[in-house]
């Protein structure tokens, strides 16, 4: 199986602006290309679009605008993990020889939609992803014993991050008084709680390992993938207080790069509300049940910025089909010394964690300098 790594990478700022989808895709790779000249168009064989955006025959569209030819050209909708599963087809698609190199760009507008399933609406209002949120966040709660304000330090600590990273959608500093203070949307989940739907877009390519040495001196590789669908409502979860999906690919990726979690030197972890985090970092294994929040209250009372150093889903804002794909760049950037204040130290291995739907389908790459 050939080798793949990640040549160049581009991004926009992540924000409320009202512009078209085709517009979006295109300032992302344009970044790309300004940020590695030396990488020849021609020789881009695929081209894959990640969106939840309801427009049609985006790649062949963005292909053309950039004055590409290629031989694939497809989207992929995953809703939330959009961006990493592309990531996944383009590895796919180079290792099995049927491309040597593919651009992957993800764009989403403020307003793109999300899915409801059918079986989900006898749930009534709880369909809406906030009540997911809610549920998982009272049965957490009620299982360690963990009151709102320690839940608080997520978006505390995810917000201080965000305020380094120049492409996020937040630029304050909340407390955690802020957070518990904030408009309450359901019981158990404040509006601080939450990731927002924003504008952005953010473009990687991928490309075997000939060609990566060719294109760029500081060579990312991806050495491991896990992917688990268990279902597509999340009623059907084993359990409303860890994430199944999200151990299980997080396993088969690390067993894949032959890594242990503690060797992760950064990670990205997919908090699309306060609760996902840590829950996620249990399910990973980067702390025990429970114990998640001691692990990052640890991280922010010492300015550790190893977990979502670029300020998470919380901080950054979350277009559905760009996060997976930005979160890998920054993972890419920190272990080519490149995050500037959000640097972490000696990062030479890091993990990207992008996932679903209350974690029912979840995708988790490691990648190494």
């Amino acid at each position: 199986m050939k080798k793949v790594g990640i040549i160049s990478y581009g991004i926009t700022p992540f924000t409320k602006e009202d512009q078209k989808i085709e517009t979006v895709l295109l300032k992302s790779v344009k970044n790309l290309f300004e940020n590695n000249s030396s990488v020849d168009r021609n020789d881009i064989d695929a081209v894959l679009v990640s969106t939840n955006n309801n427009a049609k025959y985006l790649s062949p569209v963005l292909s053309e605008m950039m004055g590409i030819q290629p031989k694939i050209a497809h989207s992929i909708e995953s809703l939330c993990n959009s961006g990493t599963n592309s990531i996944v087809s383009a590895y796919s698609y180079i290792s099995s020889g049927l491309a040597d190199m593919v651009l992957i760009s993800g764009a989403e507008r403020y307003d793109s939609p999300g899915q409801i399933l059918e079986w989900d609406n006898s749930r009534g209002e709880y369909k809406h992803p906030i009540y997911w949120a809610s549920i998982f966040t009272k049965s957490y709660k009620r299982e360690f014993s963990i009151s709102n304000e320690d839940l608080a330090v997520v978006p505390v600590k995810n917000h201080k991050q965000a305020k380094e990273n120049p492409n996020a959608m937040s630029s304050k500093i909340y407390s955690i008084d802020d957070v518990i203070n904030s408009k309450k949307l359901t019981e158990d989940i404040r509006l601080l709680d939450c990731s927002r739907p924003c504008t952005g877009s953010a473009s990687i390519i991928l490309a075997s390992e000939d060609i990566v040495k060719e294109n760029t001196e500081q060579p990312v590789w991806i050495t491991g993938i896990g992917q688990k669908t268990i279902s597509a409502g999340f009623t059907k979860n084993m359990s409303l207080s860890s994430m199944e999906s999200t151990k299980l690919a997080g396993d088969t990726a690390l067993k894949m790069a032959n890594r242990k979690i503690s060797d992760i030197d950064a990670a990205e972890i997919h908090d699309a509300f306060s609760v996902c985090e840590p829950m996620a970092l249990e399910s990973l294994g980067f702390a025990k049940p429970g114990k998640g929040i001691d692990t990052i209250k640890g991280l922010h009372d010492t300015n550790n910025f190893k977990i979502n150093p670029r300020g998470g889903l919380i901080g950054s804002g979350h277009p559905l089909g760009a996060t997976g794909i930005a979160q890998t760049i920054e993972i890419t950037q920190q272990l080519q010394s490149n995050a500037n204040k959000r640097q972490v130290d000696n990062a030479n291995v890091g993990l990207v964690h992008n996932m679903s739907a209350a974690a029912t389908s979840s995708t988790v790459l490691v990648l190494e300098k």
